[in-house]
């Protein structure tokens, strides 16, 4: 488990502290800041920090199993025993620094309010980071739309969404509610091109809509284990369905539940953990990613190994993002 208060970790943070503390308090054995990846001093303030983390505890419209407004504190807690040096990359992004905000309190009971109010902070924000890196934290799914459409309105050339899930979410509504986490990416389909990776879980509306137009792309579960493709292949065509620049947005139901169970509509013979993240070095090393957003976390009382991983999968892209390596 990494120490963020060994000596070597003090000096990096420059004797800043994200807190405020009274005069003469600085030095006790503080717990570690309560931010994505425990960082404290410089790099973990707004003008110090190249990467900015957003969370959005948005919960309205879940289907099945509740929980996901709990998920971005689950995956921050988690996120502060990450160990900050990748190996993988010989790498420690940490030290561009990470800013973690506050969280977001949307309106509850008026859906398109809360939206509305969504799209207007992701804009405010991006026009705030001037170029840093924004990562957002959910959250049931239709969070993702008003980030998308924010990104969307500030990109020259039409964006491409990468969308992990075990889902299409294009459906038109869903329990009376076109605002639903079902419908997410049917929001924006209209002003994006769409690249679905691991669904397994789709209905026949759904189906039917994604074959009758051609900005939608689909890898199946069944193609990412290789039936009836060789396993490899499905990265190649969802790489040449991909164009800049590209939104990610990471629902975590895209998983086998094996790995991830945390989640409101869990489908077997999900994604695996190597696989994902070959894929993952591969989009950040070819394409311009501009934006990421990871929902649908809802983590599971003393059961901590999801949130985790889900910690783990941000701190990964991170370095991704950071490095732009390819495969």
């Amino acid at each position: 488990m990494p120490n963020r208060r060994d000596p070597e970790a003090a000096a990096r943070a420059g004797g800043r502290t994200i807190h405020d503390l009274p005069e003469g308090l600085d030095g006790l054995p503080w717990e570690l800041p309560r931010v994505f990846l425990g960082l404290d001093g410089e790099a973990a303030t707004p003008e110090g920090a190249a990467t900015w983390i957003l969370p959005v505890p948005y919960e309205a419209t879940t289907s099945w199993a509740s929980g996901t407004r709990e998920g971005p504190r689950a995956i921050i807690d988690a996120s502060r025993y990450v160990e900050l040096f990748d190996h993988e990359l010989d790498h420690d992004a940490s030290h561009e620094g990470v800013y973690t905000f506050p969280a977001l309190e949307l309106t509850r009971g008026d859906a398109s309010r809360a939206m509305t109010e969504l799209e207007d902070a992701c804009s405010r924000v991006l026009d705030a980071a001037a170029g840093r890196r924004v990562i957002m934290i959910g959250g049931e799914h239709s969070v993702s739309a008003p980030a998308i459409r924010a990104h969307a309105r500030r990109s020259r050339e039409r964006l491409s969404v990468l969308q992990f899930d075990a889902h299409l979410d294009l459906r038109e509504s869903l329990d009376g509610s076109a605002l639903s986490h079902a419908c997410a990416m049917r929001r924006v389909i209209g002003e994006v091109d769409l690249v679905t990776v691991g669904a397994r879980g789709i209905s026949a509306e759904e189906w039917r809509f994604a074959q009758s137009n051609d900005n939608v792309a689909i890898i199946t579960a069944d193609e990412i284990a290789g039936a009836p493709m060789e396993p490899r292949d499905w990265m190649d065509r969802a790489m040449e369905a991909l164009h800049d620049p590209v939104y990610i947005t990471f629902d975590v139901d895209y998983f086998d539940p094996s790995l991830v169970p945390s989640t409101g509509t869990p489908e077997p013979g999900g994604g695996r953990w190597h696989p994902t993240l070959t894929f993952l070095r591969r989009v950040f090393g070819e394409r311009r990613v501009i934006g990421v957003d990871v929902v649908e976390h809802a983590p599971i009382h003393g059961f901590t190994a999801p949130d985790f991983l889900v910690a783990k999968l941000i701190h990964r892209m991170i370095g991704y993002w950071s490095k732009g390596l390819s495969s």
